[in-house]
């Protein structure tokens, strides 16, 4: 793991800020899965495997908010050889016009300088948790 892997996870917030959806899915490998957990405001858990899907998945969430919705990291850092990022996210509703507002959890893995692997935490603290697990040190994501 090295600065550079964090710097491809950064500029996939940044090009999903500034909507440039290519150069967003360009950070993913072919082979990408995506776990989302079941949890409160979550939509569509399950796990989904490859870059189209992965897209799909990410389109249809982006699709509730209002142009202008943002991710701001309040923390990025290196475990081991996965990527913890702490990111706030807030805007408007596409169709209520409500403020939204929230906090998620990542980890990555990235792979030849592609995201291989994301899974998606409601907390800080769930999300490190999941890093120490036996299934992230031996690369058994999915």
């Amino acid at each position: 793991m090295s600065e550079a892997d964090i710097e491809v996870v950064r500029d996939q917030f940044e090009a999903v800020n500034e909507r440039d959806w290519g150069r967003a899915m360009d950070h993913y490998a072919e082979d990408v899965v995506l776990v989302v957990p079941p949890a409160e405001n979550a939509p569509e858990p399950g796990t989904y495997k490859g870059k189209e899907a992965v897209g799909k998945w990410f389109g249809n969430w982006f699709q509730h908010f209002a142009p202008g919705y943002r991710f701001e990291f309040e923390e990025a850092r290196e475990l081991d050889d996965l990527i913890f990022i702490r990111a706030k996210h807030g805007g408007r509703g596409r169709a209520s016009g409500a403020e939204v507002r929230g906090e998620l959890s990542y980890l990555y893995r990235v792979r030849d300088g592609k995201i291989a692997h994301v899974r998606i935490f409601p907390t800080r603290d769930e999300a490190l948790e999941a890093a120490d697990a036996p299934e992230w040190s031996e690369g058994q994501t999915d």
